[in-house]
């Protein structure tokens, strides 16, 4: 439970960074919005900040996508510099980006972290260590544009994450990390369908039965509990949500077949990643590759492509390259 390196090196302003960030899965097991675990898949953003003399009172603060696939990512890039910058208290200033790496968007694992993050981390290390927020200010500041924890916490600080949030603000408050070895598997298998946060948080209800609020709190003890002891055999009992995955998981066509073959080929447990659409089995490496297949085989046998990853926890979160 060590903490992780600082998110950034340079001791003075920079012009130019990349920061790599993680994705992530995240409501793991029945950890809905708290419990959020980085994966060994990264998205890199690189900032490159505009020269002084560039812009004036007319122009603003500039902010652009060096292609135009990075354009599409405009908004969000230019909510997360004005949060940064409204919480550093000091004036913005305007800069281009780029987006690239693995970490597929609209699948339930944290592609909009892995941009937010990038953000953030580039900004704080383009403004040089004296200026810096630091990671855990960072991770507050994604809490607040996300609305929850989980994929902002394991994204910028990595390991498996149990974030928590004051219960009348939803204001962050800190991160408890617990980091993992190698030799466990996270198989993420991701059909061809994007699944949007926004409209799957839509088909969640306003109220839920009392013990099903009770069962899904005792599965997310277990499964923390499991996870902080190495007692990686209790995984096997450690799953059972009523919070989300009874309203989400239908939605996605082979989803809960893919779970069940994962464990049916020796997996431990497994659960809808985010929102979806990508489902994950969680399992030694040893049985990692007929894990994958067999989940892929029941995406496969409801005629739907899918891409299997065999990846481990990322135990490091955000860094800013070069």
């Amino acid at each position: 439970m060590s903490n992780p390196p600082p998110a950034q090196a340079p001791a003075g302003p920079r012009e130019t960074v990349t920061g790599r960030v993680p994705g992530s899965t995240s409501n793991c097991g029945s950890g809905f919005d708290s419990l959020g675990l980085a994966l060994s898949v990264h998205n890199r953003v690189t900032l490159r900040r505009h020269a002084p003399g560039t812009e004036s009172a007319t122009t603003g603060t500039v902010i652009t996508g060096e292609r135009p696939a990075d354009a599409r990512g405009q908004d969000m890039v230019s909510a997360t510099a004005a949060a940064y910058f409204a919480a550093a208290g000091a004036p913005g200033f305007g800069f281009s980006y780029r987006i690239e790496g693995e970490v597929p968007p609209a699948r339930g694992l944290g592609s909009s972290v892995t941009v937010i993050g990038g953000i953030l981390a580039g900004l704080d290390a383009l403004r040089g260590t004296a200026a810096a927020l630091g990671r855990e200010r960072l991770v507050a500041i994604a809490t607040a544009i996300e609305g929850h924890p989980d994929n902002a916490a394991a994204g910028l600080l990595g390991g498996f994450c149990v974030a928590r949030c004051a219960p009348g603000t939803n204001a962050y408050l800190g991160t408890i990390r617990i980091e993992l070895a190698d030799t466990l598997r996270f198989v993420v298998v991701s059909p061809s369908v994007e699944m949007l946060t926004k409209e799957s948080r839509g088909v969640l209800p306003a109220t839920l039965p009392y013990f099903d609020a009770v069962k899904s709190i005792n599965a997310s003890n277990y499964l923390v509990a499991a996870f902080a002891t190495g007692n990686f055999e209790a995984l096997r009992d450690a799953v059972g949500d009523f919070m989300h995955e009874p309203y989400r998981l239908p939605r996605i066509r082979g989803g809960r077949p893919a779970i069940q073959a994962g464990v049916a080929a020796g997996a431990y447990t497994g659960w809808l990643s985010g929102s979806g659409s990508s489902v994950l089995c969680v399992c030694a490496a040893g049985v990692a590759a007929a894990v994958g297949a067999a989940m892929q085989a029941a995406f496969a046998a409801e005629g739907i492509p899918s891409e299997v990853r065999d990846l481990c926890a990322d135990n490091i979160g955000a860094v800013v390259e070069g």
